[in-house]
Order: C-alpha cells, then structure tokens, then sequence
C-alpha cells in the first residue's frame, strides 16, 4: 500500500496552481472547474461525469486531486483509459511531470504504476516449456507463415533476455498476435506465482507488485472490464477509479464480454486433453468438433435471431462433451509441472467451450424483451487473405448491469471524456453505464444546459440471466441491477472548451445534396467535395462511411483537383499522417478508425469532410440487437442506440478540426438529412457550437479566405 502522509496537504486549488506553474501553462477557468468538482466527489461519495473539450487541460484537473487523495489517505487511485496512446502521455509525460512539481507540496514524490492484462506480458515459464498447438493452425502447412512465425519467436525469445518489464508494447516493431501468443499465456491458463517455475522472475507479477505500492495506477478498459467480471481481483484495492476515454467504455467492457466459438477450438481443447483423461470421452469432444464444423458450414453468416435446428442439437452436445472432459480431468492436484501445465491448459479451453455454449443457448429467450445475448455467424469470404474457421459469437445486450453493480457499485467513480453529452444530455450515455437519470444532478454547465432528448421511454437494465445445472462463469449479463429508482447518485458537469467554435469554426451542412444511397459516392457529392478541397487548397481531412467511400473519393479526387490525395491503406497510417501534416496541400481520406487516431493541429487541416451520418451498419449484430430490444420494451429504438451511436462517432470526428486554440476551418457534412430529418437536431445539439451554414458559397468562401492567409503556400 502507498504510504499515508501525516502532515495536512495543501487545497486542490493551490496543488493545480502549482502544477500548471512547473509545466509553464496557465489555468483554465474549466480546469479550475473541473479539479474543485473531482475534489467534490471525492468527499461525497457520489458518481460524477464530465465532458472537458479539447485543450481544458483534463488530465490535470483529476490527476491533481486524486494524488493528492492518494497522498493524504494513502490509498491507491486508477485511472482507465481507452487507448495505448493515452496510457502512455500519462506515464510517460503527465504523472512525471506531476509528481516532480507536487513532490515538495506533499512531503513526497507520488508513486506511479501502469498495469495491463497478463496476456501483455511475457510468460518465461512458456518460453522455455514452449507453447502448445494453437487453435488457430490454419497456416500449419502455409511454408511462408510458419518461416515468418519461428523469425518473430526466435525474435521474442531473444527479447526477454533483454527487456525489464516483458510489456508487449514496448517491443518495437512489434509481432503478430500469432506469435505473441507463443510467449504468452492469459489469467486463467497462469499457473500462479507460486507454483510457476518462473514466478519469482514473473513480469506480470512484478508488475503487480509495481502496482501494489502506486498512488496511481494507470490501466485500460479492458483490465477494468475483467476486473468487474471475475470473482477474484485483479486491480489493486481502491477507492476511487477515473475513467477517460468514457466514450469507449461500453465498446471495450461489450468486447472483453464477447466469447467465441469455433470446431478447431474445440478440437484443439479434445487434442490437449491428450492423456489426461479416458480416450473414449476425448473422442467425444471431437465428434461434437465434427458436428459443429458441419453445422457452421451450412449456415448464413450474420445475426441468428432463432435457434437453427441443426445447432439445437449440436451445441448442446459439444457443452455436455466438455463438461464431461472437465468432470474427467478433476481438481487441481499435486503432480509434476509439466503435467499441471497441460491440464491447466486443457481445462481453461473446456471451460470457454462449455460456457460459451451455455450462453449461446440461453440466448434465444422467446420474448425478444428479455433476451441477455445476441449471437451471430462469421465467415470469411472467399478472398480473404487468410481465412478464419465459420465463428460463432455471442455479446451482452447490456452492460449497465455489470457496471453499475461491480464497478460504480464499489467504488466512486469519476468518468471524463470530450464528447460524453450527447444532444445536449449526458442521459443517452448514462443509461448505457447503468447509472439512473432520476438520480442524477447537473452541475452548473458552461455550454448549452442540459436537455433530454426524445429518446423514448427507457425500462432500465434488463433482469438476471436465468441459471442452468452449469451455468456459464462470470458472463457481463448474470449482474441483477438495483431498480432504477434506487440506483447510485450521480452529477455531470459540462465545462466546455477553451476554443472559440463560433468565431473559429463553421459548420457547412450541404442542405441541397440528394440524401446518399447504397451506391457509392454520387457524382453530386463528389463534385461538391471537389469544389471544397480546391477552395481550402488542399489541407483536407476526408471521413468516409467505409473503405470502399474512401477509395471512390480518393480516385476520383485526384482526377479533379491538383493536390496530392493520400487514402487509408496505401501505407502505414502513421506515416500518411505524418506526410499529411507536413505537407499543407496534402489531403487525407480514411474511414472511421482515423478519426480518433488523427491530431494535426495548425494549418495544414482546415476542412474536415464527412460524407455521411455514421449510423451503425444495418447488420451490425450488437447494435441491431441493442436496437430492436429497446424497442421490444417499447421503447425508441433508433434514437436510443442508433442515433447515440452517429452523435458519439460524428462528435469525435468533427472534434479533429481544432486541436488549438488558434486552429481555424471548416467542417462539412455532405449528407442533406443533417440539416433536413426530425433527428437532426438530437445530432447537431452533440457537436461543438460551430456558426452554421447551409449556404455552399459561404463555406467555399472562407476556405480560400484562409487559404488567402498563408503566403507561403500561395498558389501557382
């Protein structure tokens, strides 16, 4: 445990001052805000949401009071975040920053830890025992695959001699997850420190331990989801957990909650069982391998909103043939390491396997108000460039059980994020935490104030999963929430953002174009784009619905205007950013996975283009399945999940456009329902207060206005 300091510490005020002072800024009016209301909470007990803009400063206004939490009780604070790139600005820049300005405040220097999944670690145990067959072995004869996988191990071997800490992503250039798996193995399949070989030189314990000792512990969604689902801890005892990145929490805790299933897993498991058990019950488990590969070949890749008849039947062998195996294997024992290690092995894939039918079974609950799960078929097409076996999948509904009780539900919890209030409301976000509305209290905004929005009535999270003989372990949808009426307390706060949209930004909606189809690109919209990128003189940042928009764009960009068009997979994505930033005349289209991983701030993007409303895909198997259980409990389907899901993404997407605060420009939207649907407005109140305009002149206008500025990239 960290140590308790016994002297009194000075206020948050006065610890913020002094930080923003040793890092030469200057505080914000919504930083002060920001760090007095986690101070706040942190007294109360009671949840609170916060949604800081780009440049507030988020990250000191919590990380100053919770060190200074940390400190004063001696206790450990997390933080989660999202991404790899956040994890690392924090330990690597903010929290050393921070501990060296506070150090004298308060009487020491704050300790900090970063802790991921054990699968991120190395494993020396498995490197010098090797790993066993993989599930996934379809390049076993592939000779290019299996050369380039013995170069990446050899690779990974030679490493672990080498790093201190076995964090995989501190290998640079890194591996395929084919290879990392070689080396590594997951919680369940850890033989535990003491009783590994390698435990007292074990990376992930030491990491722990690193962990154990913080004030702050910096971790991931994923962790944190883990954390929340299993019986045991994972996380380091604490009071209190911040959560940035809010916006991802359900994607990520959704993600870490998703099994899948597949016949060579279940092969792969009846073949581990090898001499552990009887060959009659192994030979068992590969029938009901044999089975479902034929079952899965036969069916249709996408969404099963019934049982199929011919998964009626082999589902539930193959979860009786596992669980037979697992009766045969028996208890932990005492017996050599290598024969613990195989069955430890064996068992952690039967239980998967098992589990994973038990759940795909309770899935199909006739009365589709009530259902936990929603399954569905993948498949490779035939031009894939390496094919995966037909996969089943089966993902919670809802998440707001587990959330709400495992994790808002032990501790207080602040979350943050620059896009949480969502037309105007941080309600549509909070429901899908599990947190209550009628419960929650607004803290005075500094943008528009709060409004719910018609999102049709809402029956809170849905009841517990209905058990059997054997019920699935540690599934995200066994959590029976309280009643909404009794749910915790909550606040949100809406600080704003230190920019000045209305001066700086415009927000062109083209009100004329024909609203898009399933086609492709019109050559209606393709000439606007083209007459806005000749305007802005390149400095274009394209956001397209998917990678076949992207390149129609890009293709056809580059016969009508003179600027260079970069397009997502033409090269690394670092790079095209790079070159893209470097070069003001520079375009760069891209889909969705950009919009979060680009920060070019200064004159080189001026315009940020989205070709259309990023609705989910209509066969989207979780999000269609979120949609139609809402509104099989009468409630409004589209607008609770589909057109929360276009406010988060076009809200980030937009948010690329002004990264300073002298950052100026465009963004246009080329989709006419923007400015024309009945949920336009729920989607316009998520954006930042951009002066609006539907006029195209307008906005070609000001983009060779601030073209004009920049004489050093005058034109030819």
């Amino acid at each position: 445990m960290p140590e308790q300091t016994t002297t009194s510490l000075p206020s948050v005020r006065e610890l913020l001052a002094t930080a923003v002072a040793a890092v030469g800024g200057s505080e914000r009016d919504g930083q002060i805000r920001m760090t007095e209301a986690v101070d706040t909470t942190i007294s109360t007990g009671e949840h609170l949401a916060v949604q800081a803009g780009t440049g507030t400063g988020k990250s000191l206004a919590y990380l100053v009071p919770a060190v200074r939490h940390a400190v004063e009780r001696g206790t450990t604070v997390v933080v989660s975040t999202a991404t790899i790139a956040l994890q690392q600005q924090l330990v690597d820049r903010d929290l050393p920053r921070l501990a060296d300005a506070l150090a004298d405040s308060l009487g020491r220097r704050p300790e900090f830890a970063i802790l991921k999944g054990r699968g991120n670690y190395l494993c020396l145990h498995r490197i010098d025992t090797g790993a066993p067959d993989e599930p996934d072995d379809d390049g076993l004869f592939d000779r290019s695959a299996t050369s380039r996988l013995g170069r990446e191990v050899k690779r990974l071997t030679d490493w672990a001699g080498e790093t201190s800490t076995g964090d995989r992503d501190e290998l640079v250039p890194g591996v395929s997850d084919r290879a990392w798996r070689q080396v590594s193995v997951t919680a369940k399949e850890c033989l535990g420190a003491t009783r590994c070989p390698s435990g007292t030189e074990c990376f992930a314990e030491h990491a722990r331990a690193r962990a154990g000792r913080a004030d702050v512990v910096v971790t991931n969604h994923a962790l944190l989801a883990i954390d929340a689902l299993q019986e045991y801890q994972v996380l380091p005892e604490h009071e209190l957990l911040i959560i940035d990145e809010a916006h991802d929490l359900v994607d990520r805790v959704t993600s870490v909650s998703t099994a899948e299933l597949t016949s060579t897993m279940v092969t792969t498991a009846a073949k581990r069982c090898g001499r552990l058990i009887d060959a009659e019950q192994a030979d068992r488990l590969l029938e009901a391998a044999e089975g479902l590969a034929t079952v899965l070949d036969e069916l249709q890749p996408g969404r099963l909103d019934t049982l199929p008849s011919g998964l009626a039947g082999v589902l539930p062998a193959t979860r009786d043939a596992a669980h037979a195996c697992l009766t045969a294997l028996g208890t932990e024992r005492k017996e050599d390491i290598a024969q613990e290690t195989a069955r430890k092995l064996a068992r952690t894939m039967l239980e998967e396997i098992h589990d994973s039918c038990v759940r795909m079974l309770d899935s199909f609950e006739p009365d589709p108000a009530h259902r936990r799960d929603v399954v569905w078929l993948s498949a490779d097409g035939p031009d894939a460039e390496r094919r995966r076996p037909p996969t089943l999948h089966v993902a919670p509904l809802s998440v707001g059980g587990l959330l709400r009780e495992r994790v808002f539900g032990t501790r207080t919890v602040v979350l943050t994020s620059a896009t949480l209030a969502l037309g105007g409301s941080f309600e549509a976000l909070a429901r899908q935490w599990g947190l209550p509305a009628s419960t929650a209290g607004n803290l005075p905004s500094t943008t528009h104030p709060e409004a719910s929005p018609d999102t049709g009535s809402h029956s809170g999270p849905d009841t517990a999963l209905a058990t059997t003989e054997e019920p699935a372990r540690a599934t995200a949808t066994e959590r029976t929430p309280p009643s909404d009426d009794t749910g915790p307390a909550w606040n949100s706060l809406d600080v704003g953002s230190p920019f000045d949209h209305t001066r700086n930004g415009i927000l062109y909606l083209a009100r004329h174009l024909p609203a898009p189809g399933r086609d492709g690109l019109g050559e209606e919209l393709l000439d606007e784009l083209a007459g806005l990128v000749t305007a802005a003189g390149g400095r274009t940042l394209g956001l397209f619905s998917s990678m076949r928009a992207a390149r129609q764009a890009a293709e056809a960009l580059r016969e009508r205007v003179s600027h260079p068009v970069l397009c997502q997979g033409e090269d690394a994505t670092g790079l095209l950013v790079s070159t893209f930033s470097q070069d003001a005349r520079t375009c760069l289209f891209g889909t969705l996975s950009l919009w979060q991983g680009v920060d070019v701030p200064g004159d080189a993007l001026q315009l940020v283009v989205v070709d259309r409303i990023p609705f989910p895909r209509p066969d989207d198997p979780v999000l269609s399945a979120r949609q139609r259980a809402v509104e099989a409990r009468g409630g409004n389907g589209f607008m609770t999940v589909a057109a929360t899901h276009a406010a988060l993404r076009l809200a980030q997407g937009v948010g690329r456009l002004h990264r300073t605060n002298t950052d100026r420009g465009v963004v246009a939207i080329l989709d006419s329902r923007l400015a024309t649907a009945r949920y336009a407005s729920f989607l316009r109140a998520s954006l930042p207060p951009f002066w609006p305009t539907t006029d195209p002149e307008v906005a070609r206008a000001a983009l060779r206005r601030l073209d004009s500025a920049h004489p050093e990239y005058a034109r030819e």
